[in-house]
């Protein structure tokens, strides 16, 4: 819940502007649900969009007496391609449970959406070493009855729980070690071919300064940007640390 109708325009546009010589990187923005159509229209200027419009949630069932929800055909009508799931503020906040969000995944892939599945440990599950365990849950929850040719529209997002909103950000070798955790637990599920394909973003406080480390490392296929989206500045700048260090970078901004 941050900028509002102007601001999000203002920084949608910036991005655009400031895009040309990233063609190495896919983006997307979660905007605010008020804010989608503004901003999409914004993103869609001047012809095909290169910045894709995500939506921050959704409601896994069709169109209906569902009072306060927003539906994957609401969505996809005003130009929503990819959609979060699993959000750590959505579990730990909000209260989804692994069932909900397994819902919603295999939904928002039937309605044609790509998806950025968001799986991480809470500080008390690491320290007691359980951080492989718990991320790997999530994952065979999350991506329960999903089938191998859709996987290639899912994305996985790395959020080690502690490291979000409170500037601690795991090392780069921490995070490879749960990125990699992570890709044998996929290969557990749909094969090394189909694992080795997934992009596993990383999404504990990435900044401008510590984004080339982190995407430096094999597994750790982009971002998922929170607070350092709001400025276009510190975005673009992490977009440029991806173009350089990834072959095919993904990175997300929530705002």
């Amino acid at each position: 819940m941050n900028l509002h109708r102007a601001e999000a325009v203002a920084l949608a546009r910036e991005l655009v502007q400031g895009f040309d010589d990233l063609e190495k990187v896919d983006v997307a923005v979660f905007p605010a649900f008020p804010y989608l159509v503004p901003v999409g229209e914004v993103l869609g200027c001047g012809g095909g969009k290169r910045i894709k419009l995500g939506a921050q949630d959704f409601y896994d069932q069709p169109n209906g007496a569902c009072t306060g929800e927003v539906s994957l055909s609401m969505l996809r009508d005003v130009g929503v391609e990819v959609v979060l799931v699993g959000h750590s503020e959505r579990r730990h906040v909000i209260g989804e449970r692994d069932e909900l969000i397994n819902r919603k995944v295999r939904a928002a892939l039937q309605a044609g959406m790509e998806v950025v599945l968001c799986v991480g440990e809470k500080i008390e599950q690491r320290e007691l070493g359980q951080t492989d365990a718990v991320n790997a849950a999530q994952v065979y929850y999350g991506l329960a009855g999903v089938a191998g040719e859709q996987v290639s529209r899912v994305t996985i997002a790395y959020e080690p729980v502690w490291a979000i909103g409170t500037g601690k950000t795991a090392t780069p070798w921490d995070a490879q070690a749960a990125h990699a955790a992570i890709r044998r637990a996929l290969a557990g599920m749909f094969g090394q071919a189909v694992a080795g394909q997934v992009r596993i973003q990383y999404g504990g406080s990435v900044k401008a300064d510590n984004a080339a480390a982190l995407f430096n490392q094999p597994d750790v296929d982009g971002g998922l940007i929170g607070g350092a989206s709001l400025k276009s500045s510190e975005f673009l700048a992490i977009l440029a640390a991806a173009a350089k260090t990834l072959t095919r970078a993904t990175l997300a901004a929530s705002a």
